[in-house]
């Protein structure tokens, strides 16, 4: 019966729409149930499990990654591959909603979306199978279900080594905005998200008493040096138009207020919307950092961890998933999106082939002002998944069918 919802010639809007009124329950049990069983970066078997016997019971044959915590499965025949990709992971927080599907792990919760982002590209590929069944959908399409987006030693380049992206012409993603309404789509050509990198600087020095500080190194004076001039100074040595940001986030050093300690410690972000500024951060920052320590006579060891790389989105592929959310939702829901300062590992595909990230409106109507990702209570409003995939599976036809790729 779910077959012939999608076997006549409506229109794609409207076949979606009966196809999701057919299994739109499905994909919010399917949320839920997820929600409800988070697992954290590098040890998503159970998610990738459930992903892959859902896509096998519609007749596709999903792959594992080699360690089975992530899956990848294509859909149609052909040379040309069109990639949409999905993340896994939650984040290490208590779940504080009371609601039914409340995590039953302590202190791990889907904080960020990523079971909408998971049920989404689910929901897409069980109605790309049916529509290739009944037709044929003009190429490939590759489902791409990574883990690890929250951790630093992330999940997108496990994905691209294991060949995620072999004869891709175009990716493309979606991520949960609960700033958004439901219903609404946000689309972005050029940087959407920053780079973020992590740097951690380590001071040492000769201590002493606080009443003789002209006989130490003093390493508190020497750590507010860092984490004042530093951000500042950079302002002074990066084009602005490059959105670079450097954000301190924890400092330590010694315990007693009379005594001036040996060692200190600063830990920070630096999060940069332009890829040639990204590519030289390390070096320039690690040259600043040393350069004010030098003269307070402390030793500085800089720590400096590159994360991933801004998200810039391709400007024809931003023009593709633009006109295939306003044909999948109207013109009216497809917005601007602003760009975030936060991080976002989709953009090591972007390293590779063209693609877009949209954001999708999660808001719940009535709903504490300033919810956010990343929050313990964090929840959405679950009508955002049938946009979702009413969105993407318009994105992944009219990709396969674009001659810009």
């Amino acid at each position: 019966m779910v077959s012939e919802i999608m076997s006549d010639t409506d229109p794609l809007p409207g076949r979606l729409d009966r196809w999701l009124a057919a299994r739109g329950a499905d994909l919010v049990a399917v949320r839920r149930h997820i929600h409800a069983h988070p697992e954290l970066s590098h040890q998503e078997f159970e998610t990738a499990a459930l992903v892959a016997r859902e896509l096998a019971a519609a007749g596709l044959q999903p792959r594992f990654l080699p360690r089975g915590n992530g899956v990848m499965c294509d859909i149609g025949e052909g040379e040309r591959v069109i990639a949409l990709r999905a993340d896994l992971d939650a984040l290490p927080l208590p779940d504080t909603k009371d609601v039914a599907y409340r995590s039953t792990v302590p202190n791990v919760t889907h904080a960020c979306g990523h079971d909408v982002h998971t049920t989404v590209l689910l929901g897409v590929g069980l109605a790309l199978a049916q529509l290739e069944q009944q037709g044929g959908i003009g190429g490939r399409v590759r489902l791409i279900f990574q883990p690890a987006e929250e951790s630093i030693n992330s999940g997108a380049p496990e994905m691209i080594s294991a060949g995620a992206l072999k004869d891709v012409a175009a990716i493309y993603a979606l991520h949960c905005a609960p700033q958004l309404p439901v219903g609404i789509v946000g689309v972005r050509s050029g940087a959407i998200t920053a780079a973020c990198d992590a740097v951690e600087v380590r001071l040492s020095g000769k201590g002493g008493h606080t009443a003789r500080p002209h006989l130490t190194a003093d390493l508190v004076y020497a750590l507010g040096r860092v984490v004042t001039e530093v951000p500042a100074l950079l302002g002074r040595r990066v084009d602005p138009r490059a959105g670079l940001s450097m954000v301190f986030g924890a400092i330590h050093a010694g315990e007693a207020s009379n005594a001036i300690p040996s060692e200190g410690s600063a830990k920070g972000t630096i999060r940069v919307l332009n890829r040639d500024a990204w590519r030289e951060a390390p070096d320039l920052v690690t040259q600043l950092i040393k350069d004010v320590v030098d003269g307070t006579g402390a030793k500085a060891d800089v720590r400096y961890t590159r994360g991933v790389p801004p998200v810039i989105n391709d400007r024809m592929a931003s023009a593709v998933i633009a006109g295939a959310a306003g044909a999948a939702l109207g013109a009216e829901r497809v917005v601007e999106a602003e760009i975030s300062m936060g991080g976002e590992d989709f953009a090591f595909y972007l390293e590779h082939v063209p693609g877009a990230m949209i954001r999708l409106g999660t808001g719940i109507p009535g709903a504490a002002a300033g919810m956010d990702i990343h929050q313990s209570a964090f929840d959405v409003d679950e009508r955002a998944i049938g946009y979702g995939v009413r969105t993407m599976v318009h994105t992944a036809l009219a990709a396969l069918a674009s001659p810009s790729f």
